[in-house]
């Protein structure tokens, strides 16, 4: 995926919803697949790697608060922060174990990493 994604593309297009909705998963599992898939995609556009715990938190907050600049809302911005840089250790961790980097994550990755979970 390149670099430079749209940030106002549909991070869950009708191709990759269809995709995950085919998949032999319970309910709950493909909910969580699409919240990491939905997770992936900005980290994607804001271009977050695995150095994200140490290096980039200023980026993960700021793009959090430009985001909530829409809604007026400083709880969204918090709220949002955390539940990203949650998931970014998630798949931080889980992309140094298969050997890649959070860039070069790919739906059948998040796939083994929600059946491990």
């Amino acid at each position: 995926m390149s670099n430079n994604l749209d940030p106002f593309s549909n991070p869950l297009n009708i191709q990759t919803i269809k995709e995950i909705d085919n998949l032999e998963l319970p309910i709950m599992q493909k909910h969580h697949l699409r919240i990491l898939a939905h997770c992936l995609h900005i980290l994607k556009i804001i271009n977050i790697d695995n150095s994200f715990e140490y290096q980039n938190k200023n980026l993960l907050k700021e793009w959090c608060d430009n985001q909530s600049k829409k809604f007026d809302d400083k709880k969204f911005s918090d709220l949002f922060y955390y539940q990203l840089k949650s998931t970014s250790k998630k798949l931080s961790t889980f992309s140094k174990k298969i050997g890649k980097n959070i860039n070069d994550l790919e739906i059948n990755d998040l796939v083994l990493l929600v059946e491990q979970s």
